[in-house]
């Protein structure tokens, strides 16, 4: 059973990777070279290639064990893909700590690691997907003090009542970055912690 749920997990990982690489693909492709009308039809073929390619190839992937340099490609790709649909706001991007964490959790309870590999483990991991939402957040922050409507930006969806300066704009950035790293760290940490003994855990 456990086996099952770690599979459907992966699946749910891996899945959308395919529709949403060519949903993109072929709007980006549709935009630079041909006319706009087009954008939307070859979009939309370029997400049911990717949803034909899973239906083929996708229960083959999760029968063989992906190498971590493909899941670090997985994790980047997300990272981004995040990134983009929440318009430079990494928030969100605190989150994919915990599917990271999970993959690697499973490969540990696989191979029946000790405890001290779990630990060891369990931080690398963290301080890997911590150093990817820095640069992302690193990149919302420059977008924050670059563009010019930020200081409207925030006064308008916070509902305040003064005006937000530079300053404010600065420590608002350190220190919920701050938050944000502190706890992707955590939440990855944790992710894979909890998956090992999840799945290392007798029936």
């Amino acid at each position: 059973m456990k086996i099952n749920l770690e599979r459907f997990a992966l699946g749910l990982i891996l899945a959308p990777l395919a529709p949403l690489a060519g949903l993109l693909s072929g709007w980006w492709a549709a935009y630079a070279w041909l006319p706009e009308t087009w954008i939307p039809f070859v979009a939309l073929t370029g997400l049911l290639v990717g949803v034909v390619v899973d239906i083929f190839m996708l229960k083959k992937l999760l029968e063989r064990r992906l190498s971590l340099l493909l899941w670090v490609a997985v994790f980047l790709f997300y990272s981004v893909g995040v990134f983009g649909f929440s318009m430079g706001v990494p928030v969100l991007n605190t989150a994919l700590a915990i599917p990271a964490g999970f993959v690697i959790g499973s490969r540990l309870a696989a191979e029946k690691a000790d405890r001290l590999r779990v630990r060891k483990t369990a931080q690398r991991t963290a301080w890997f997907t911590t150093a990817v939402l820095a640069l992302i957040c690193a990149a919302s922050a420059l977008i924050a003090l670059v563009s010019s409507s930020t200081a409207n930006d925030l006064q308008g969806m916070l509902g305040l009542g003064f005006e937000v300066t530079q300053g404010m704009i600065i420590g608002l950035i350190l220190a919920g970055g701050a938050g944000l790293l502190a706890a992707g760290w955590g939440l990855s940490f944790a992710s894979v912690r909890l998956t090992f003994s999840f799945l290392q855990r007798k029936v």
